[in-house]
């Protein structure tokens, strides 16, 4: 049966925080991943039509596609915007670090490679950066080595790891980012906060420099 949804045009496409982390949290793939995957490399200046979304979601069905954008539309995953957008993702190493400081209460974060070197610094002395990485280098291991018992056996589908008060705030926090082949971890301290437009732009940022084909 045909679809009866249609796409409206001269819209810009945008990924919502929501969008971006479900995107890179996770290195299974799926048709979501490939579509978000796509806006992700998009330009943009670009709007949405029935070629680019074809292109976006690397099929040539164009009903199953046009779902799929609904679905995640549905899901407050992306929507279409009539204003472009004047965000900057071709950020260099040292602007990275302002960016970075807005997804913690206190100003910290840091990005590490999974084998523990940093190259991205907010609010953390030197020193306990060069731990702080290989720290998150080692969590990373370790959670691979036990996602079969944290997925399949506790049925727990996060992928972050956390060290919390007593009271479950969050002190320190590793989150693992599929970006292309690459594997990176962002480490916050103190409460993160990825639900707003800098994790978005983070993540077009990191797409760009690691996760082209």
């Amino acid at each position: 049966m045909e679809s009866t949804l249609s796409l409206q045009s001269n819209l810009y496409p945008k990924i919502t925080p929501a969008g971006a982390y479900y995107a890179v949290s996770g290195d299974t793939p799926s048709a979501s991943r490939t579509l978000l995957y796509g806006l992700l490399r998009a330009n943009p200046n670009e709007t949405i039509s029935q070629e680019k979304l074809l292109n976006w979601a690397e099929t040539n069905d164009f009903d199953s596609a046009l779902n799929l954008l609904y679905r995640l539309q549905r899901l407050e995953f992306l929507y279409g915007d009539e204003n472009i957008s004047n965000e900057d993702i071709h950020l260099s190493d040292e602007q990275l670090p302002d960016l970075l400081a807005t997804l913690s209460n206190s100003g910290k974060a840091l990005l590490a490679d999974e084998n523990g070197l940093y190259f991205a610094n907010a609010g953390f002395h030197h020193e306990a950066a060069e731990e702080l990485g290989i720290l998150a280098g080692e969590i990373a291991e370790v959670a691979d080595k036990h996602q079969l018992l944290i997925k399949n056996n506790l049925h727990i589908h996060h992928s972050a790891w956390g060290i919390c008060d007593p009271s479950g705030q969050s002190e320190l926090t590793f989150f693992p980012l599929y970006i292309g082949m690459s594997k990176l971890i962002l480490v916050v301290g103190g409460m993160p906060d990825l639900n707003k437009d800098e994790f978005v732009t983070l993540v077009k940022v990191l797409y760009h420099r690691y996760g082209k084909l």
